[in-house]
């Protein structure tokens, strides 16, 4: 008797066979996701969540950028990482975790900060890239990145609190190839229904963006939205299901909600996504996005970047006043939970939500 083999080995239909008898999926899809490549930057909360599950549905060609190193206070969230890990550069540890998963992986890591210089270079080669960063300045130069570079489908995810977003940038909402539509039809479509890109929505930086290093966040959260960041990759390089392209999915933890919004169109006259006028990589390597945005493109405290003045002291300055007992009023204003968490002594307390985070000194 003869067999016809489908292209998978037995041992990967012994892996995938969960999903392979899904109807709409079958080996075709498989294969497609075994041959696509896909970039991960940031292997945080999103991140860890996002490359796990590519990882073990087969996308066994991952690229992870970070430059940052497993932090004790990350493992609520970023529940690849472990205590072992720490003081280790999180691209290693997520990699060691994927090849524990899934032997078959090829994981190329990049323990780099992703910049302007770098970032088309580093994006250029791969079928989707995957935003699982924290930070303002980095999501617009992916956006612009994988616009020049393509443009390549950006899967952009955000965790702050208790809630969460996803969403599909540079990518369109096209109809299965086995559609009835004519190809004439499906090509009008596709060019009536440009999918807004980052730029399109927010043409310049939001006035204020919370990071979850000072706003906080419910360590579920990112796992919920990086899982739905994965789902949607595997969607996108198999050609299955509805994409997210165009619209935005919302999660709020705290009140059991989960809706869709559609986004606004994308704007005509875009520099960065309209093909007639698309931004270019040279353009992109010549854009100062920290400038652009007004904060940093990573994660790390901003507080080195604060000029010593007159009317600032630091915390070291403040212990020997008061050891010393010079003459002063202390009013801590921070907001109720961080008062909870470390209580500041012999001062006046005056807690409050809307405030910003400083402790002033009045001296005597």
């Amino acid at each position: 008797m003869a067999f016809e083999l489908c292209g998978l080995s037995n041992s990967e239909i012994s892996r995938y066979s969960r999903q392979l008898i899904i109807p709409e999926f079958g080996p075709s899809k498989q294969l497609k996701l075994g041959a696509s490549r896909v970039l991960v930057v940031g292997c945080g909360g999103l991140g860890c969540p996002a490359a796990v599950y590519l990882a073990a549905a087969g996308v066994t060609n991952l690229t992870l950028v970070d430059d940052d190193v497993v932090e004790i206070n990350n493992l609520h969230r970023q529940v690849m990482h472990s205590e072992n890990n720490v003081g280790r550069p999180k691209v290693e540890s997520l990699a060691e975790k994927l090849k524990s998963v899934n032997s078959t992986v090829r994981v190329v890591t990049k323990n780099v900060h992703l910049t302007n210089e770098n970032a088309c270079e580093i994006i250029s080669d791969h079928d989707v890239v995957l935003d699982c960063t924290d930070n303002l300045a980095t999501r617009y130069l992916l956006n612009d990145a994988c616009a020049a570079c393509g443009p390549i489908p950006l899967v952009s995810g955000s965790a702050l609190r208790f809630d969460g977003q996803m969403t599909v940038y540079l990518t369109h909402r096209v109809p299965e190839r086995d559609a009835p539509e004519s190809e004439a039809k499906r090509r009008k479509m596709v060019d009536n229904d440009r999918i807004p890109c980052f730029r399109c929505i927010h043409p310049t930086p939001p006035p204020a963006v919370q990071a979850c290093s000072d706003a906080g966040v419910l360590g579920v959260v990112p796992g919920i939205i990086g899982t739905l960041q994965a789902a949607e990759v595997i969607k996108i390089l198999s050609g299955i299901g509805e994409s997210m392209a165009g619209r935005l999915f919302m999660v709020d933890m705290e009140r059991n909600s989960m809706r869709s919004v559609k986004l606004r169109q994308a704007r005509p006259d875009c520099g960065t996504c309209n093909p007639a006028n698309r931004i270019t990589p040279e353009q992109v390597r010549k854009t100062d996005y920290v400038i652009f945005c007004g904060s940093p493109s990573n994660d790390a405290p901003r507080a080195a970047n604060m000029q010593m003045s007159d009317s600032r002291i630091s915390v070291q300055e403040l212990k020997e006043m008061r050891d010393l007992k010079k003459p002063h009023l202390l009013i801590d204003i921070r907001p109720a939970v961080e008062v909870e968490i470390c209580r500041l002594t012999d001062c006046l307390c005056k807690s409050n939500r809307r405030r910003p985070r400083y402790i002033y000194l009045r001296c005597s």
